[in-house]
């Protein structure tokens, strides 16, 4: 019979009575199922479609009922994997890294792995070390994001920007080529001709082919690139530790202090150009009648900032998805194909770029 102890409680009962979560093989006894058929329709496999769909909506709502939460160190010893992934960026912080570490982030936490996230703020030496202190622990593969890689880590690898061709690395890209070119246009089409830029940090994956880009299209465009109106992004240059915005706001006071005439500045990226922003409005200039602001990224921010920024939009949280998906397609099949995917930016035209009303001749106004 049964006692105090509740030793033959029923599971519905122990669901009722508990928080605390039960057995895969509670639960399969409760649904008269294998643990298998419940493990698959739980875990989303391809293999659960088999199944009808009233068979998984019971198992759905049953582990809902019970609090039923899956055993990882179980899933471990019965599968000899870690279902871990590491990730490592320049800087755990707003803007791309933010933006694109949210699309990674939710196909790993749909698929049920776990991750690590490190920074490692441009330096090599941590680069690598840090590649080789995820797979100690168990990582069954790495995503980098805009990182320079210079050795393969041994496990499968994805680089969000990269373009290192190594064993085992897939990249993803953005055709940089197409994104200058069609901000390059927008300038040229609203009539303008003094352009100044900012060249991306360098190291940075996309630094060179989007700056190559630029040169190519200004070339075609018949625009011409002064050097004096070419900034390059470069933390060593900081008085001190700053954000990406402020950094901007840093380097485009340095172009405005060089006191040559632009109607236009193209931003290597969103958080640089909304710096820069910043910096000519405190200066006293109008945004967009006097300077017209083009970043690139289409970070969350851009919509916001005033004037709402022009800007190159990269699909960042797809490509972060796309990243996490290819990475666990690899690891699950250890199929290397393919070694690159390339995704299309688009423009968007918002308030930060406007038609030349003419030439003013920039110097401090207040």
């Amino acid at each position: 019979m049964p006692g105090k102890s509740g030793k033959n409680d029923t599971p519905s009962r122990v669901g009722a009575r508990s928080s605390k979560p039960v057995s895969l093989k509670t639960l399969a006894e409760h649904l008269g199922l294998s643990r298998a058929t419940i493990s698959l329709v739980l875990n989303d496999s391809p293999v659960a479609k088999e199944f009808s769909q009233a068979t998984r909506e019971r198992i759905l709502q049953a582990a809902r009922e019970f609090n039923y939460k899956p055993n990882y160190f179980a899933r471990y010893l019965n599968n000899k994997r870690s279902f871990l992934v590491g990730i490592m960026v320049p800087d755990i912080g707003e803007g791309y890294d933010a933006a694109v570490l949210s699309g990674v982030e939710r196909q790993l936490l749909h698929d049920q792995y776990f991750y690590f996230i490190a920074g490692h703020q441009w330096r090599r030496d941590l680069i690598e070390e840090t590649a080789r202190l995820f797979v100690q622990r168990g990582a069954e593969g790495v995503i980098f994001v805009n990182t320079p890689v210079s050795e393969s880590a041994g496990v499968p690898c994805v680089n969000i920007g990269g373009r290192t061709k190594l064993e085992g690395m897939t990249n993803i890209l953005i055709d940089n080529y197409h994104g200058v070119r069609l901000g390059l246009e927008h300038l040229v089409e609203l009539g303008h001709k003094k352009l100044a830029f900012f060249k991306g940090h360098p190291g940075s994956a996309d630094t060179e082919e989007r700056w190559e880009g630029i040169r190519r299209a200004a070339a075609e465009l018949g625009v011409e690139i002064d050097p004096e109106l070419v900034v390059q992004l470069n933390k060593n240059e900081l008085p001190e530790p700053m954000s990406a915005q402020d950094e901007g706001y840093f380097f485009a006071s340095k172009l405005l202090a060089r006191k040559r005439d632009f109607t236009a500045l193209f931003a290597f990226n969103d958080m640089s150009a909304i710096g820069a922003i910043g910096a000519f409005r405190d200066a006293g200039y109008r945004l967009p009648e006097d300077i017209s602001v083009v970043g690139f990224d289409d970070v969350q921010a851009a919509a916001f900032v005033y004037p709402q920024l022009t800007t190159i939009r990269q699909p960042l949280r797809h490509m972060g998805e796309l990243a996490a998906k290819t990475l666990l397609r690899r690891i699950q099949t250890g199929d290397m194909e393919p070694e690159e995917i390339v995704v299309e930016p688009e423009l968007v035209v918002r308030k930060s770029s406007a038609v030349v009303t003419g030439v003013q001749e920039l110097v401090p106004r207040n």
